[in-house]
Protein backbone atom coordinates (compact mmCIF):
# COMPACT_ATOMS: atom_id res chain seq x y z
CA UNK A 1 0.00 0.00 0.00
CA UNK A 2 1.27 3.49 -0.68
CA UNK A 3 0.13 7.06 -0.37
CA UNK A 4 2.47 8.69 -2.83
CA UNK A 5 6.24 9.10 -3.00
CA UNK A 6 7.88 7.68 0.14
CA UNK A 7 10.20 9.93 2.09
CA UNK A 8 13.44 8.90 3.77
CA UNK A 9 12.86 7.87 7.36
CA UNK A 10 14.88 8.66 10.47
CA UNK A 11 16.44 5.75 12.34
CA UNK A 12 13.83 3.76 14.27
CA UNK A 13 10.92 5.43 12.48
CA UNK A 14 7.71 3.37 12.70
CA UNK A 15 5.03 3.45 10.04
CA UNK A 16 2.17 1.40 8.75
CA UNK A 17 -1.53 0.94 8.16
CA UNK A 18 -4.18 0.08 10.75
CA UNK A 19 -7.67 -1.11 9.81
CA UNK A 20 -10.45 0.38 11.95
CA UNK A 21 -13.08 -2.35 12.26
CA UNK A 22 -16.45 -2.71 13.91
CA UNK A 23 -20.16 -3.11 13.40
CA UNK A 24 -22.00 -0.23 11.72
CA UNK A 25 -22.49 2.86 13.89
CA UNK A 26 -19.99 2.01 16.65
CA UNK A 27 -18.13 5.31 16.18
CA UNK A 28 -15.29 4.32 13.85
CA UNK A 29 -15.34 7.54 11.82
CA UNK A 30 -15.55 9.75 14.90
CA UNK A 31 -12.54 7.92 16.31
CA UNK A 32 -10.52 8.33 13.11
CA UNK A 33 -11.31 12.05 12.98
CA UNK A 34 -10.29 12.47 16.63
CA UNK A 35 -7.01 10.59 16.22
CA UNK A 36 -6.14 12.47 13.01
CA UNK A 37 -7.06 15.80 14.54
CA UNK A 38 -9.34 16.95 11.75
CA UNK A 39 -12.36 15.77 9.80
CA UNK A 40 -11.44 13.23 7.14
CA UNK A 41 -14.49 10.97 7.40
CA UNK A 42 -18.18 11.88 7.58
CA UNK A 43 -20.23 11.01 10.64
CA UNK A 44 -23.91 10.18 11.13
CA UNK A 45 -26.05 7.81 13.18
CA UNK A 46 -27.06 5.84 10.06
CA UNK A 47 -25.74 2.41 9.15
CA UNK A 48 -23.74 2.35 5.88
CA UNK A 49 -22.48 5.91 6.42
CA UNK A 50 -18.94 4.81 5.53
CA UNK A 51 -19.10 3.13 2.12
CA UNK A 52 -15.45 2.99 1.10
CA UNK A 53 -11.96 2.90 2.56
CA UNK A 54 -10.82 6.29 3.82
CA UNK A 55 -7.27 6.88 5.01
CA UNK A 56 -6.62 9.25 7.91
CA UNK A 57 -2.94 10.05 8.48
CA UNK A 58 -1.41 10.68 11.92
CA UNK A 59 2.16 11.98 11.58
CA UNK A 60 4.80 12.65 14.22
CA UNK A 61 8.58 12.89 14.33
CA UNK A 62 8.90 9.23 15.34
CA UNK A 63 6.03 7.58 13.42
CA UNK A 64 3.33 7.76 10.79
CA UNK A 65 0.12 5.86 11.41
CA UNK A 66 -2.36 5.53 8.54
CA UNK A 67 -5.82 4.70 9.86
CA UNK A 68 -8.15 3.03 7.37
CA UNK A 69 -11.76 3.92 8.18
CA UNK A 70 -13.73 1.02 6.71
CA UNK A 71 -17.40 0.17 6.18
CA UNK A 72 -18.99 -1.76 9.04
CA UNK A 73 -18.99 -5.55 8.81
CA UNK A 74 -22.25 -6.68 7.24
CA UNK A 75 -23.91 -9.37 5.15
CA UNK A 76 -23.83 -8.22 1.48
CA UNK A 77 -27.23 -7.96 -0.23
CA UNK A 78 -26.57 -5.82 -3.33
CA UNK A 79 -23.67 -4.49 -5.44
CA UNK A 80 -23.06 -1.62 -3.01
CA UNK A 81 -22.86 -3.68 0.19
CA UNK A 82 -20.92 -6.47 -1.55
CA UNK A 83 -18.28 -3.95 -2.58
CA UNK A 84 -18.24 -2.48 0.93
CA UNK A 85 -17.61 -5.89 2.51
CA UNK A 86 -14.88 -6.71 -0.04
CA UNK A 87 -13.18 -3.48 1.00
CA UNK A 88 -13.16 -4.67 4.61
CA UNK A 89 -11.91 -8.17 3.75
CA UNK A 90 -9.14 -6.91 1.47
CA UNK A 91 -7.90 -4.36 3.99
CA UNK A 92 -7.63 -6.93 6.76
CA UNK A 93 -5.22 -8.96 4.63
CA UNK A 94 -2.90 -6.00 3.98
CA UNK A 95 -2.65 -3.95 7.17
CA UNK A 96 0.01 -3.95 9.89
CA UNK A 97 -2.45 -3.59 12.77
CA UNK A 98 -6.17 -3.55 13.53
CA UNK A 99 -8.28 -1.37 15.79
CA UNK A 100 -11.53 -3.13 16.72
CA UNK A 101 -14.22 -0.77 17.99
CA UNK A 102 -17.00 -2.08 20.24
CA UNK A 103 -20.00 -0.02 21.31
CA UNK A 104 -20.05 0.09 25.11
CA UNK A 105 -23.47 1.77 25.08
CA UNK A 106 -25.19 -1.24 23.45
CA UNK A 107 -25.21 -4.99 24.20
CA UNK A 108 -22.40 -6.88 22.47
CA UNK A 109 -23.48 -9.55 20.03
CA UNK A 110 -22.74 -11.97 17.25
CA UNK A 111 -21.42 -9.26 14.95
CA UNK A 112 -18.76 -8.29 17.47
CA UNK A 113 -17.74 -11.92 17.95
CA UNK A 114 -17.53 -12.43 14.19
CA UNK A 115 -15.23 -9.43 13.74
CA UNK A 116 -12.96 -10.44 16.61
CA UNK A 117 -12.75 -14.00 15.23
CA UNK A 118 -11.87 -12.68 11.76
CA UNK A 119 -9.11 -10.50 13.18
CA UNK A 120 -7.77 -13.33 15.33
CA UNK A 121 -7.66 -15.64 12.30
CA UNK A 122 -5.60 -13.06 10.42
CA UNK A 123 -2.94 -12.94 13.18
CA UNK A 124 -2.89 -9.14 12.83
CA UNK A 125 -1.69 -7.23 15.93
CA UNK A 126 -4.92 -5.87 17.41
CA UNK A 127 -6.03 -3.10 19.76
CA UNK A 128 -9.59 -3.44 21.09
CA UNK A 129 -11.58 -0.51 22.46
CA UNK A 130 -14.98 -0.13 24.07
CA UNK A 131 -16.19 3.18 22.67
CA UNK A 132 -18.94 5.55 23.88
CA UNK A 133 -18.17 5.05 27.57
CA UNK A 134 -19.36 8.63 28.04
CA UNK A 135 -22.88 7.20 27.53
CA UNK A 136 -22.47 4.45 30.14
CA UNK A 137 -23.33 5.18 33.80
CA UNK A 138 -20.20 4.95 35.95
CA UNK A 139 -21.64 2.17 38.13
CA UNK A 140 -22.32 -0.01 35.06
CA UNK A 141 -18.98 0.50 33.33
CA UNK A 142 -17.04 -2.28 35.12
CA UNK A 143 -19.69 -4.84 34.09
CA UNK A 144 -19.67 -3.58 30.49
CA UNK A 145 -15.89 -3.84 30.29
CA UNK A 146 -15.97 -7.32 31.84
CA UNK A 147 -18.40 -8.47 29.14
CA UNK A 148 -16.18 -6.91 26.47
CA UNK A 149 -13.15 -8.76 27.83
CA UNK A 150 -15.08 -12.03 27.72
CA UNK A 151 -15.29 -11.55 23.95
CA UNK A 152 -11.50 -11.18 23.69
CA UNK A 153 -9.94 -12.91 26.70
CA UNK A 154 -6.45 -12.81 25.22
CA UNK A 155 -6.41 -9.02 24.82
CA UNK A 156 -6.94 -5.93 26.91
CA UNK A 157 -9.97 -3.76 26.16
CA UNK A 158 -9.45 -0.01 26.50
CA UNK A 159 -12.46 2.08 27.60
CA UNK A 160 -12.62 5.17 25.37
CA UNK A 161 -14.83 7.95 24.13
CA UNK A 162 -14.11 9.10 20.61
CA UNK A 163 -16.55 11.95 21.12
CA UNK A 164 -14.73 13.44 24.13
CA UNK A 165 -11.24 12.09 23.40
CA UNK A 166 -11.12 10.07 26.64
CA UNK A 167 -8.20 7.58 26.63
CA UNK A 168 -7.39 8.08 22.94
CA UNK A 169 -3.70 8.83 23.66
CA UNK A 170 -3.45 5.27 25.02
CA UNK A 171 -5.08 3.93 21.85
CA UNK A 172 -2.63 5.84 19.67
CA UNK A 173 0.34 4.61 21.74
CA UNK A 174 -0.80 0.98 21.44
CA UNK A 175 -1.31 1.21 17.68
CA UNK A 176 2.07 2.84 17.07
CA UNK A 177 3.75 0.13 19.17
CA UNK A 178 2.25 -2.48 16.83
CA UNK A 179 3.75 -0.88 13.71
CA UNK A 180 6.98 -2.09 12.10
CA UNK A 181 9.84 0.19 11.21
CA UNK A 182 9.18 1.68 7.81
CA UNK A 183 9.05 4.73 5.55
CA UNK A 184 6.87 7.81 5.67
CA UNK A 185 4.05 6.97 3.23
CA UNK A 186 2.51 10.45 3.11
CA UNK A 187 4.00 13.94 3.38
CA UNK A 188 3.79 15.04 7.01
CA UNK A 189 1.27 17.80 6.19
CA UNK A 190 -1.25 15.45 4.54
CA UNK A 191 -4.14 14.12 6.63
CA UNK A 192 -5.98 11.95 4.09
CA UNK A 193 -5.65 10.28 0.71
CA UNK A 194 -9.07 11.43 -0.49
CA UNK A 195 -9.26 13.49 -3.67
CA UNK A 196 -11.15 16.73 -3.06
CA UNK A 197 -13.99 15.63 -5.36
CA UNK A 198 -14.71 12.54 -3.25
CA UNK A 199 -14.43 14.44 0.03
CA UNK A 200 -16.88 17.07 -1.23
CA UNK A 201 -19.33 14.36 -2.25
CA UNK A 202 -19.10 12.77 1.19
CA UNK A 203 -19.67 16.09 2.97
CA UNK A 204 -22.81 16.66 0.90
CA UNK A 205 -24.07 13.14 1.64
CA UNK A 206 -23.42 13.64 5.37
CA UNK A 207 -25.82 16.59 5.46
CA UNK A 208 -28.45 14.66 3.51
CA UNK A 209 -28.17 11.74 5.95
CA UNK A 210 -28.72 14.05 8.90
CA UNK A 211 -32.00 15.31 7.48
CA UNK A 212 -33.69 12.13 6.24
CA UNK A 213 -35.20 9.04 7.82
CA UNK A 214 -36.42 5.51 7.09
CA UNK A 215 -35.32 4.10 3.74
CA UNK A 216 -34.06 7.35 2.22
CA UNK A 217 -30.51 7.53 3.71
CA UNK A 218 -29.52 4.13 2.30
CA UNK A 219 -30.66 5.15 -1.17
CA UNK A 220 -28.68 8.41 -1.30
CA UNK A 221 -25.55 8.79 -3.41
CA UNK A 222 -23.72 11.95 -4.44
CA UNK A 223 -22.13 12.48 -7.82
CA UNK A 224 -19.91 15.57 -8.13
CA UNK A 225 -20.18 16.69 -11.75
CA UNK A 226 -17.78 19.60 -11.72
CA UNK A 227 -15.41 21.29 -9.31
CA UNK A 228 -13.68 24.45 -10.48
CA UNK A 229 -11.49 26.94 -8.64
CA UNK A 230 -11.85 30.51 -9.88
CA UNK A 231 -8.59 32.23 -10.68
CA UNK A 232 -7.82 35.46 -8.91
CA UNK A 233 -10.25 34.89 -6.03
CA UNK A 234 -10.73 32.25 -3.32
CA UNK A 235 -13.90 30.72 -4.79
CA UNK A 236 -14.67 27.06 -5.47
CA UNK A 237 -17.64 26.37 -7.75
CA UNK A 238 -19.22 22.92 -7.38
CA UNK A 239 -22.04 21.22 -9.27
CA UNK A 240 -23.32 18.01 -7.72
CA UNK A 241 -26.22 15.56 -7.92
CA UNK A 242 -28.00 13.92 -5.04
CA UNK A 243 -28.98 10.55 -6.52
CA UNK A 244 -31.88 8.48 -5.17
CA UNK A 245 -33.80 5.45 -6.44
CA UNK A 246 -37.46 6.55 -6.54
CA UNK A 247 -39.55 9.62 -7.28
CA UNK A 248 -40.91 9.57 -3.72
CA UNK A 249 -37.37 9.74 -2.33
CA UNK A 250 -36.66 12.63 -4.69
CA UNK A 251 -39.68 14.48 -3.34
CA UNK A 252 -38.55 13.95 0.24
CA UNK A 253 -35.05 15.25 -0.50
CA UNK A 254 -36.30 18.31 -2.35
CA UNK A 255 -38.84 19.13 0.35
CA UNK A 256 -41.71 21.58 0.22
CA UNK A 257 -40.80 24.40 -2.11
CA UNK A 258 -37.24 23.05 -2.33
CA UNK A 259 -36.65 23.79 1.35
CA UNK A 260 -34.84 20.57 2.31
CA UNK A 261 -32.38 20.46 -0.58
CA UNK A 262 -31.57 24.12 0.15
CA UNK A 263 -30.85 23.23 3.80
CA UNK A 264 -28.62 20.35 2.70
CA UNK A 265 -26.76 22.60 0.28
CA UNK A 266 -26.25 25.42 2.79
CA UNK A 267 -24.96 23.09 5.51
CA UNK A 268 -22.70 21.21 3.10
CA UNK A 269 -21.30 24.48 1.75
CA UNK A 270 -20.26 25.55 5.26
CA UNK A 271 -18.55 22.19 5.86
CA UNK A 272 -16.69 22.37 2.55
CA UNK A 273 -15.59 25.96 3.18
CA UNK A 274 -14.14 24.90 6.54
CA UNK A 275 -12.09 22.21 4.79
CA UNK A 276 -10.86 24.14 1.72
CA UNK A 277 -10.46 27.58 3.32
CA UNK A 278 -12.27 29.37 0.52
CA UNK A 279 -15.76 30.56 -0.40
CA UNK A 280 -17.87 27.88 -2.05
CA UNK A 281 -20.71 28.18 -4.55
CA UNK A 282 -22.61 24.88 -4.50
CA UNK A 283 -25.24 24.00 -7.10
CA UNK A 284 -27.14 20.93 -5.89
CA UNK A 285 -29.84 19.01 -7.77
CA UNK A 286 -31.72 15.77 -7.09
CA UNK A 287 -31.92 12.98 -9.67
CA UNK A 288 -33.63 9.58 -9.76
CA UNK A 289 -31.54 6.60 -10.86
CA UNK A 290 -33.60 3.47 -10.28
CA UNK A 291 -31.89 0.61 -8.42
CA UNK A 292 -28.50 2.31 -8.52
CA UNK A 293 -27.26 0.18 -5.62
CA UNK A 294 -27.49 -2.88 -7.91
CA UNK A 295 -25.57 -1.16 -10.70
CA UNK A 296 -21.93 -2.26 -10.45
CA UNK A 297 -20.69 0.36 -12.92
CA UNK A 298 -22.37 3.25 -11.09
CA UNK A 299 -21.24 2.01 -7.68
CA UNK A 300 -17.70 1.75 -9.01
CA UNK A 301 -17.85 5.35 -10.27
CA UNK A 302 -19.12 6.98 -7.07
CA UNK A 303 -16.91 4.95 -4.71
Amino acid sequence: MSGGEREARPSGFRSGFAAVLGRPNVGKSTMVNRLVGEKVSIVSDRAQTTRRRIAGVVSAAEYQLVLLDLPGFQRPFDALTARMQRTVNDALEEVDAALVVLNAAEPFGGGDRFILAAVAASSTPTVIVANKVDLVPAMQLPKVLARARELAPAADVLPVSALTGQNLPAVLKALVAALPEGPRYFPAEESTDQPLELLVGELIREQALRRTREEVPHAIAVEVQSLEERRGRPLLEIEALLVVETESQKGILIGKGGALVKQIGSAARREIEAIVGAHVFLSLRVKVRKHWRRDDAFVERIL
